[in-house]
């Protein structure tokens, strides 16, 4: 193919138009994040590149709150880590108990069942969170090996508390695992004290980077679930190891107990790294650490909260529990006789923003509005609610003129 002959558009460098993203996610990339991403690489077994990885380690375990040795990422989406998870925690055959909230908890089960295990599920109405009763009764009628959750799942806005759930799970003997990428850093996550043995997680939410790279962070409990399954003696597989517990890792990329041998002291070589997402994922765990990670999930619920009072001012009814909302994704409910699609294209088209419509049940029935990372700001919340009163009433729905800028503003205050 000569260059020459190829269209215009695609001889030119793609040039991104400019966004403010306000959805459920992903969202606009920090600066100093993307600054950090276009550093040179490295050789991946470089003293610098280990010191790199180590430090991210460091940093990681102050995110997820954890005295964890294994805290390290794995070179995936946030799905990636999800899958890593359960992939090598359960054995075909394992018993798994899954709550559902929203379209999340579905993904779990769906993984979970690819993984061969017997997924049993708790199931509650869409915008609702599960009770620590119905978890506690299932829990014991099920007996899993493993609990599975999703602290926020973006589908509903819902944030399921997992403080209790942590010494169900330790009274019973149950691994617990949550998937924490849209909830983490916006609001509290306690990986210790609240008992988790497997968290995973994405940058592409609160901690304001891109999607592709997931911190994981295991108990020593869930490492030794994991080593006892490996097969692997010297950097070789042998199927014969007789030392190796359990049935083998039924993935090769997201067998965590190689990708453990290659974050350990061994460097044992499992992949080439993602370098420039290692950089942005370090970054992103350094500014949140800088600016306290309790000050920055009170930024979010102050920027949460204004966005909330802003689009009641507008006159929209919100979505779900209000007790248990993330502090970082609003559900409002699209108003009869208005086109939802229209407006969020007018938002896009004129305004440049973006913000989210929903999945299965919800969808067309709410917009989903984000206030993550980044964008956890003043000026991003007050733009978004000036432009979307706007748009209302180029739809020909009657936004009280001005009320929800000066709604939020007072929450701000």
């Amino acid at each position: 193919m000569n260059f020459n002959d190829l269209p215009p558009a695609l001889r030119a460098s793609f040039l991104p138009p400019p966004r403010l993203l306000m959805g459920p996610g992903p969202i606009t990339c920090d600066p100093r994040v993307l600054r950090a991403m276009s550093y040179q690489l490295v050789g991946q077994f470089d003293p610098a590149m280990t010191d790199c990885m180590n430090q991210t380690m460091a940093l990681y375990r102050g995110v997820f709150r954890t005295e964890n040795r294994w805290t390290f990422m794995v070179d995936s989406t946030a799905r990636g880590g999800i899958e890593a998870c359960l992939v090598s925690l359960l054995e075909p055959g394992d018993r798994v108990l899954v709550p559902i909230m929203g379209r999340f908890g579905q993904l779990l089960t769906e993984i979970a069942e690819r993984c061969g295990a017997e997924v049993h599920t708790i199931a509650v109405p869409w915008g609702e969170v599960c009770d620590p009763a119905q978890v506690a009764e299932a829990l014991d009628r099920v007996r899993p090996k493993l609990l599975a959750t999703v602290q926020g799942d973006t589908s509903t806005t819902m944030c399921q508390p997992l403080d209790e759930l942590g010494r169900l799970c330790r009274e019973r003997d149950v691994l617990f695992y949550c998937d924490c990428t849209a909830s983490i850093v916006g609001n509290a996550f306690e990986t210790d004290a609240w008992g988790l043995d497997a968290v995973s997680a994405g940058l592409q939410k609160c901690l304001g980077g891109p999607s592709g790279i997931a911190p994981v962070t295991l108990s020593d409990r869930a490492a030794a679930v994991i080593q006892a399954r490996r097969h692997v003696e010297r950097g070789i597989r042998a199927a014969d190891d007789e030392d190796a517990g359990g049935e083998r890792i039924r993935s090769n990329y997201f067998d965590l107990a190689m990708i453990m041998d290659y974050w350990s002291e061994a460097r044992l070589n499992h992949h080439t790294e993602a370098t420039s997402m290692l950089y942005g994922a370090r970054e992103c765990a350094r500014i949140a650490l800088e600016e306290g990670i309790d000050e920055v999930v009170e930024r979010h619920r102050i920027a949460g909260n204004a966005l909330a009072a802003g689009l009641a001012a507008l006159g929209l009814a919100l979505f779900g529990d209000q007790a248990h909302r993330m502090h970082n994704v609003v559900g409002v409910y699209i108003p009869e006789g208005v086109d939802g699609e229209a407006v969020r294209g007018r938002m896009l088209a004129d305004f440049g923003i973006e913000i989210g419509t929903s999945f299965g049940p919800l969808h067309g029935v709410i917009w989903r509005i984000g206030t993550m990372g980044y964008n956890a700001r003043r000026d991003t919340v007050l733009t978004t609610l000036a432009c979307l009163e706007q748009c209302l009433r180029c739809e020909g729905f009657a936004a009280p003129p001005g009320e929800a800028v000066a709604a939020a503003l007072g929450a701000f205050s």
